[in-house]
C-alpha cells in the first residue's frame, strides 16, 4: 500500500513539473527521468512482492518484479551522479560524458541479471513462489554505494561553489539514499529504499523550482532577478580591503548571426559564449545573463591589474574560439568592467550604469574605427 501512495505523490510532482518552462534544460530532463524510473521501480517491487502464494499469476508477476528491480537498480544513482556533475559545473557537455560508462556499467548488471534466472546470483525464486537472496546479491548495493560516494565527493570538493539554497539537497540526496540503502539490505521484506528515494526526489523538486526561479533556461547561467539581489549582497558585504570586480559583455553582431543563420544558430551562440565566459572564470565567480545577447560577471577580485589579466583571457579565448572554424558565425564582444570602489558607496544601478557607459564606450570606438 506504501508504494501506492510513493507514486501517487510522484503523480503529482510529475504533474506538476510538466508545466515548468525549464524543459530544455539538462536538469529537468534529468529531473524527470529520476521520477519516470521511481514510477517504475514502484510498480514492479509491488509485483516482486507477490511472493509465498504459488497460485495463478502470481510466480509471473514475482518473476517479472523481481527482474525489472534488478534490472534498474543502478539507474538512480546513475542519473544522480550526472545530475550532480550538471549542477556542479553548468556543463551539459561534460555531464552527458559520464552516459557512456554509466550505461556500459548497466549493461554489465543487466546480464548477470538475466543469468541469475538460471544460476540464481542476485535472487531466485523458488516452486512454492518465494524469494532467496543469492549469493552476489550484495554486487548492485556495492556499485549503488559507490555511485552515491561519488556523487556525494564532488559536492563535498565544491561545496563553496554551490548556492546555499542548492546545498541542503545536493548533500541530503545521496546521503540519505546511503541510509536506505545499507537500511534495505539489513531489513529483508520491508519496501524501505524506493519510498525513501521519495522523500528525497520532494527536495530536488523544490531545489528545480528554485533553480528555475534563478536561471536562464536557455543557458543555464543566473537570469537577471538573481543578479541584482547578488550584486546588492556583494556591495553591502565589500570593505576597502576586500571588494570584488565586474564585466558587463555585449555580443557585438548577435542580431546578424540570427538574421543570417536562424535563431537555433543564434541559441548556440549564447550558449557557446557562456561556455568560453565559464572557462576563463572560477567556479566561484558569478555570471548571468543580462539582456537578450548582454552578460554581467562578478568576480572575486579586488585589483584592477588582476582584472585586465581576466579580460585579457576572455579577448585571448574568443580569438581562439573564432579561430576554431567549428562554427559558421564568428562572436565578437564589447566589454564594460571595473572595480568597485567602495568609498564611492555607489548602488547597484549605479555601478551597473558606469560598466554600461564604458561597454558603451568601447562599442563606439569600433565604430570610429570603422
Amino acid at each position: 500500500m506504501i508504494n501506492l501512495y510513493s507514486i501517487l505523490i510522484l503523480a503529482i510532482l510529475w504533474l506538476h513539473s510538466d508545466k515548468q518552462e525549464e524543459k530544455r534544460s539538462l536538469q529537468y530532463r534529468l529531473y524527470m527521468l529520476m521520477l519516470d524510473t521511481t514510477i517504475v521501480l514502484l510498480l514492479f517491487d509491488i509485483f516482486s512482492r507477490m511472493d509465498t502464494n504459488a497460485y495463478a499469476i502470481y510466480p509471473v508477476l514475482n518473476q517479472l518484479g523481481n527482474f525489472v528491480v534488478f534490472s534498474l537498480s543502478p539507474v538512480l544513482p546513475s542519473i544522480w551522479l550526472v545530475y550532480v556533475v550538471n549542477q556542479l559545473f553548468q556543463d551539459e557537455e561534460r555531464s552527458l560524458k559520464l552516459v557512456k560508462p554509466l550505461t556500459l556499467f548497466w549493461f554489465v548488471n543487466l546480464t548477470i541479471v538475466v543469468l541469475s534466472l538460471r544460476f540464481g546470483w542476485y535472487y531466485s525464486i523458488d516452486l512454492q513462489n518465494i524469494y532467496h537472496r543469492g549469493p552476489y546479491f550484495t554486487l548492485p548495493v556495492i556499485y549503488n554505494i559507490a555511485l552515491l560516494s561519488i556523487s556525494f565527493v564532488y559536492v563535498v570538493k565544491n561545496l563553496k561553489t554551490i548556492h546555499k539554497n542548492h546545498r541542503f539537497t545536493l548533500v541530503f540526496f545521496p546521503l540519505f539514499f546511503l541510509f536506505s540503502v545499507v537500511l534495505q539490505v539489513i531489513v529483508y521484506g520491508i519496501p524501505i529504499l524506493l519510498n525513501s528515494v521519495v522523500l528525497s526526489l520532494l527536495f530536488v523538486s523544490l531545489n528545480i523550482q528554485n533553480h528555475g526561479m534563478n536561471t536562464d533556461y536557455l543557458t543555464g547561467v543566473n537570469n537577471r532577478k538573481r543578479l541584482e539581489s547578488y550584486l546588492k549582497d556583494k556591495i553591502r558585504n565589500s570593505t576597502e580591503k576586500k571588494s570584488f570586480s565586474a564585466i558587463m559583455i555585449d555580443i557585438d553582431n548577435f542580431k546578424s548571426i540570427n538574421d543570417t543563420f536562424g535563431h537555433d544558430m543564434g541559441d548556440s551562440a549564447l550558449q557557446a559564449n557562456v561556455k568560453l565566459l565559464n572557462g576563463c572564470i572560477r567556479n566561484t565567480d558569478f555570471i548571468s545573463r543580462y539582456g537578450g545577447d548582454e552578460f554581467f560577471m562578478i568576480l572575486s577580485i579586488s585589483e584592477p591589474e588582476r582584472l585586465q589579466e581576466v579580460v585579457d583571457r576572455i579577448r585571448l579565448q574568443l580569438s581562439k574560439f573564432n579561430a576554431s572554424e567549428r562554427q559558421v558565425y564568428t562572436l565578437q564582444f564589447s566589454m564594460g568592467y571595473g572595480v568597485y570602489d567602495v568609498r564611492s558607496k555607489a548602488t547597484a544601478q549605479e555601478f551597473e550604469s558606469m560598466l554600461d557607459q564604458r561597454l558603451y564606450e568601447e562599442k563606439q570606438s569600433k565604430v570610429n574605427v570603422v
